[in-house]
């Protein structure tokens, strides 16, 4: 299972969502948008699919919200990494993804290595229309391990995502690998 690298936005596409100007989206308001979202067959159609790597564009979410619309080719996943301090959801939209997560807190900040311990490993099989909301500091990849179909999936994160840590993990052993912030995305 090859892990690929993203390609540029496709696009930016308006998704109706709740103004800026009202309470942050909470973890269950992310996982309404993104559970209506992928139920737009007009929206996800418009996903343009590359069968090198995954393409994305960049959705309106909720209450200022980060939101993106993400096409997955057969074979393609993330790598483990977090997403910091933001909350966030995800759906399928079509397709099959799965999530493989760890049921752990891990310390934010000050280490390279961790050893994890027995039984803080979850995976979830994510068909058309299931998903999960999650916290701060969720740990996870998230692949399409399909050899032969595309999945597309809808995410929203809030705050917009600060940071990225990436990691590498060997058994029980989760390294830290790097730290991506938004101005490395452009």
């Amino acid at each position: 299972m090859s892990v690929l690298p993203p390609l540029s936005p496709a696009a930016v596409v308006p998704v109706a969502a709740a103004p800026a100007t009202g309470p942050a989206p909470s973890q269950a308001d992310l996982l309404a948008f993104v559970r209506r979202a992928a139920t737009d067959a007009a929206l996800i159609a418009s996903l343009p699919l590359d069968p090198e790597g995954r393409t994305w564009v960049r959705l309106t979410g909720p209450g200022g919200s980060e939101a993106w619309l993400i096409g997955w080719p057969p074979g393609s996943g993330t790598g483990w990494h977090d997403h910091a301090d933001s909350v966030g959801a995800f759906v399928t939209a079509s397709g099959e993804l799965r999530e493989n997560a760890l049921a752990a807190r891990l310390p934010t900040d000050g280490w390279k290595t961790l050893e994890l311990s027995d039984g803080v490993d979850r995976t979830r099989r994510l068909a058309p229309g299931q998903g999960r909301g999650f916290g701060r500091h969720h740990v996870h990849e998230v692949l399409n391990e399909s050899p032969a179909r595309h999945a597309v999936s809808v995410h929203a994160y809030y705050p917009p995502l600060p940071r990225i840590r990436r990691y590498s993990r060997t058994g029980q052993v989760l390294r830290l690998e790097q730290v991506e912030r938004p101005e490395d995305w452009s």
